[in-house]
């Protein structure tokens, strides 16, 4: 199980519903859609709610997993917050594997169809098609000579 993979995820996914979510899971789906109203759908209300009520009991468990969501839901573009919130989810999982295995199935269902790429790190590289014939550099003063 590619923990680190599946805590980014989770984040990348549960992040725009947190302060709705952490209010509780009934007010959660009235408020989140009215509030995020057209940028998502019904259907990934519901996914949230399905995926925090499986973490929800180990998050509330452990004081610093719960401070880091609160902060993720105080601050949505903080990548320090978010940062701090994948490390703490990650450590759940690892945990309990079970769960890990669970929410995996659960994130596996709720993404659209097609491709998803995601890039986790610094000057990490996503690519979701053919980059043949082509050059990516990710680090400082790198020089190409192409011939």
């Amino acid at each position: 199980m590619d923990y680190p993979q599946l805590s980014t995820q989770l984040v990348q996914f549960l992040a725009p519903f947190l302060p709705y979510l952490l209010k509780g899971l009934k007010l959660a789906g009235q408020e989140a859609a009215k509030a995020l109203g057209k940028k998502v759908g019904e259907q990934s209300v519901d996914q949230a709610k399905a995926l925090w009520e499986k973490l929800r009991p180990k998050v509330e468990a452990k004081p610093a997993a719960l401070e880091a969501a609160q902060d993720a839901a105080t601050h949505p573009d903080d990548e320090d917050a978010l940062a701090a919130l994948r490390l703490q989810l990650k450590k759940l999982l690892a945990e309990d594997q079970p769960l890990a295995q669970e929410l995996a199935r659960l994130v596996a269902q709720s993404r659209p169809a097609g491709k998803n790429v995601t890039a986790s790190g610094e000057r990490s590289v996503a690519i979701g098609g053919s980059v043949s014939g082509s050059v990516i550099v990710t680090g400082d003063r790198n020089k190409i000579n192409q011939r």
